[in-house]
């Protein structure tokens, strides 16, 4: 993704400018594989609904599955491999009516935005991006099915930038447009650590929601009502910083800062709602008055902390000890990394699957604090952080899943209850361990070098098999171990407690698959392991049964803007299943000779420039000049033209005077369309 061409801003600011449907669609496909017969294997969403995964009744005694920009229909088909994989609970996007910029486009970055999610146009449940209110049901009814329960990020702080997307409804209950925001709430926060700013200024350029109001908390509560009765378990409040506690600063003839008392204890159910607010660290953010009053909040410092050690190959045990909260408070909702962290200013997609894996593996081993997971966008790599489908509404990269966060997962709630103690076996503090009571023991490697090490533990003696590898056994004698621990990697050891689950069947297309088909068709290597069975399925059509290997060819009859569906699914040998759908779309090249044309938006500079970049290549990045491109054509009236003097396969497109542009900050450029007349809004 080109980035150093673009303005900094703050993440706040990446949200304000950054959408999706389930993961389907398309017409017209031909496919053909090798060795293929028909065949069906079962597509019902809740198949082992009845086994025992060993998960927790309480959520925060359990870990949560951020399912990021997961639909709902995708969710329910995962919610097998969730179980599995040992989360207690998921955690959706925002779920509200929200804008539909980028042309209601699906992709993470591109054609649409995730982000545009978090910009309400209205509190009712069901959008473009994730489903409908019904299929949001449905998801919880399986979760439920599942024991698996069902946290909704909820966004009352501020609506989209684009104002006239905003609701009639919403605009009346809360009694017209002047009652909508704070006084200054069409003004951004400048200092972070001015109160009255923080809690009600714009974040962003969001303009900031009037959350004193006595109509809108009744509007905004009867939508956190419905998400309840649908079968909502808990709520993410997001931005939650940004919304007053009671001895912050009121607005101009304003009202109390009431929100969260009104609203946290007259949701139905309230005492058993699972709360917490995302409150990121930084200058007189209040987190511990924070905590208190909403009974749980984001550890930010905490995660980055936990990373960075992690990366650098030394994990003091005292820092993971400290979950940085001034005073020692624990009620928080720990993680490697969030969307926040992964998608703005910390940049965590420079972070690897494999460090990540192992931060978690230290988080979830603790007592303290309850662990969030960041599902990362399919087939990322620090190169591509979108990663291979950059698709909204798919599932994520199966990280979220492999044997490192699986077993740490299901260690945690095989532990509940257990007093934990954390220790560094050696001085150099390449390894760390967590040790809960005498049950169970959680040993990272953060460094590159292997590492033997022998230690005494409080595990009661005896033979432990490492729940990572499933087989290298340790054994505990006189209150002493010894371990040989390669770099880089986790051994997770206990036996009172683990769920024998049996087979863990596995379906994917080949690692590195590019999902953006820029060629007449591609070849697709199907893989599966550990199953008895494995489909495919194109557009939710017949399924085919495949081998490990296999090929499909798709993309013969698609035209440019087409996208198409591959659902695989594979069953093991003792009925465990699995299912996975992928998204392909196809793009048309650009002729030599393509026209494009740009209104220049007033107070820009008379000099305007078109950057065409194309990305297709994830080693090389095409560019129609450095920085701020080719200087386009006025072509009067304030409309300037720029004429492809090539053909390119995949081009993007931002224009510029050298102060000002059409994409914000970390948004990539708009794709090209001949003839097109581009404008900023």
């Amino acid at each position: 993704m080109i980035r150093k061409k673009l303005l900094c801003v703050s993440l706040a600011a990446v949200m304000a400018v950054m959408s999706f449907a389930a993961c389907s669609g398309s017409k017209n496909n031909d496919t053909s594989v090798s060795g293929g017969n028909t065949t069906d294997i079962g597509t019902e969403a809740v198949n082992n609904s009845d086994k025992d995964y060993g998960l927790t009744a309480d959520i925060k005694d359990g870990t949560i599955l951020q399912c990021f920009c997961w639909s709902f229909n995708t969710i329910s088909e995962s919610m097998e491999d969730i179980a599995a994989a040992g989360y207690s609970a998921i955690q959706t996007s925002p779920i509200n009516a929200c804008y539909d910029g980028g042309n209601a486009g699906m992709e993470l970055f591109g054609e649409g935005k995730w982000s545009y999610v978090y910009q309400p146009t209205d509190w009712t449940i069901g959008n473009y991006q994730l489903g409908t209110e019904e299929e949001f049901k449905k998801m919880c009814s399986v979760a439920e099915s599942y024991g698996i329960k069902v946290i909704v990020d909820v966004v009352p702080n501020h609506t989209t930038t684009t104002l006239d997307a905003v609701s009639d409804k919403f605009i009346e209950a809360v009694g017209g447009k002047d009652k909508m925001y704070h006084s200054d709430g069409m003004k951004d926060i400048e200092d972070y650590g001015d109160r009255k700013q923080c809690t009600l200024q714009g974040v962003g350029g969001l303009p900031d929601v009037d959350t004193e109001n006595e109509k809108f908390q009744k509007y905004f509560l009867s939508y956190l009502n419905q998400c309840i009765k649908d079968g909502a378990d808990g709520f993410r409040y997001d931005t939650a910083k940004h919304i007053g506690l009671k001895d912050d600063p009121k607005d101009k003839d304003g009202d109390e800062n009431n929100f969260w008392d009104n609203i946290l204890t007259s949701t139905d159910n309230a005492d058993k709602i699972f709360n917490y607010g995302e409150v990121l660290q930084g200058d007189n953010d209040r987190i511990e008055d924070y905590i208190d009053k909403i009974g749980a909040t984001t550890a930010s410092n905490y995660g980055m902390t936990m990373r960075l050690a992690v990366e650098n190959g030394s994990v003091d045990a005292d820092e993971v000890k400290d979950l940085c909260i001034d005073g020692g408070k624990d009620s928080v909702v720990t993680w490697a990394e969030s969307h926040d962290n992964y998608c703005g200013d910390d940049h965590t997609y420079n972070i690897s699957n494999e460090d990540i894996s192992l931060t978690w593996a230290i988080i979830a081993a603790r007592a303290k604090g309850t662990p969030l997971f960041f599902s990362r966008p399919y087939g990322n790599t620090v190169e591509n952080m979108w990663g291979t489908m950059n698709r909204i509404g798919c599932a994520g990269d199966y990280i979220y899943k492999n044997k490192v966060v699986s077993a740490a997962n299901h260690f945690r709630n095989a532990m509940s209850g257990e007093e934990e103690n954390i220790f560094n076996p050696d001085t150099d503090k390449q390894v760390v361990c967590v040790e809960r009571g005498s049950k169970g023991i959680t040993i990272v490697n953060a460094g590159d070098k292997d590492a033997k090490i022998t230690f005494f533990t409080s595990l009661a003696d005896g033979t432990y098999t490492d729940r990572v590898d499933g087989e290298t056994e340790y054994t505990v004698k006189d209150g002493e171990i010894s371990c040989d621990i390669k770099g880089k990697s986790a051994v997770i050891l206990y036996n009172e407690g683990f769920k024998e689950l049996g087979i863990i069947p596995e379906v994917k297309v080949a690692d590195k698959t590019e999902m953006k088909i820029t060629e007449d068709s591609v070849s697709v290597v199907l893989k599966a392991s550990n199953v008895k069975e494995a489909t495919y399925s194109i557009d939710g059509g017949k399924e085919t049964s495949y081998k490990d290997g296999g090929n499909i060819i798709i993309g013969d009859n698609m035209s440019g803007g087409d996208t198409l569906s591959l659902t695989l699914r594979g069953i093991s040998e003792d009925g465990n299943r699995t299912c996975m759908t992928y998204v392909f779309s196809k793009k048309d090249g650009v002729a030599k000779g393509t026209k494009i044309y740009f209104e220049k938006p007033s107070g820009w500079k008379d000099e305007v420039y078109a950057y065409v970049y194309d990305e297709t290549s994830s080693s090389v990045v095409k560019y129609n000049a450095e920085w701020p491109g080719a200087e386009m054509k006025d072509e009067g009236n304030g409309k300037y033209s720029y004429t492809f003097t090539e053909e390119w396969t995949a081009p993007l497109v931002i224009f510029t005077d050298g102060d000002n542009q059409s994409n914000g900050a970390m948004e990539p450029g708009a794709n090209v369309e001949s003839d097109k007349v581009y404008t900023v809004k």
